[in-house]
């Protein structure tokens, strides 16, 4: 059993690691008037760890990451408050969809595993869709006391990035746990990862 703590914790550790690397080192940053917006390939880690790890647990692994990269970076350092609770959230809503409602460890391998992973990395990013530019708007309005039309044009600049970056999150995301979920079955690591539901 403790093996088995350990493990999860030295997956969760990769996954919040990869989440800051593809978040540092993989993103386009678009400057608007009320601050930066970015292509990034972060979210991509926070919807695989929910898979693998299960919700809560994926989404820390992605805020513990992109918060890192957050505050390390000049540019991003005023909004790791609002990174760290976002994806978090991914991971919740992703984890909620794939464990609680799909059951994607009980299920084997073909159409119907690759459905449900695909509709729960939709879930997530589609909570992300909608809340990023929601709470983007507020947060750097009132929390960051920016004018309200630079929040708004920056909601707006967030809300394109957002959707770009959710896209490309589900479908990379999905077909990494799909290329690699036998393989951890296989070996029994995936029973060892996952969550007890």
């Amino acid at each position: 059993m403790r093996d088995n703590r350990i493990l999860r914790l030295s997956v969760t550790a990769l996954m919040a690691a990869l989440a800051y690397v593809s978040f540092t080192y993989l993103k386009i940053n678009i400057p608007t008037p009320g601050g930066y917006t970015a292509f990034h390939l972060g979210n991509t880690f926070t919807v695989l760890a929910a898979l693998m790890l299960g919700g809560l647990t994926g989404g820390i692994a992605g805020a513990i990451g992109m918060g890192i990269g957050d505050v390390l970076d000049p540019l991003y350092i005023t909004v790791a408050p609002k990174t760290i609770i976002l994806k978090t959230m991914i991971g919740v809503v992703t984890g909620l969809f794939a464990h609680k409602i799909f059951k994607i460890n009980h299920l084997e391998d073909g159409k119907q595993l690759t459905r449900a992973v695909f509709i729960s990395s939709a879930m997530g990013m589609l909570f992300n869709c909608i809340g990023e530019p929601i709470f983007s708007y507020f947060y750097t309005a009132y929390i960051l006391g920016a004018p309200a039309q630079a929040a708004e044009k920056l909601a707006k600049f967030n809300a394109v990035t957002t959707f770009t970056n959710a896209v490309i999150a589900v479908i990379v995301a999905s077909l990494l746990y799909i290329a690699v979920r036998k393989r951890l079955k296989n070996n029994d690591t995936l029973k060892k990862i996952a969550p007890k539901y």
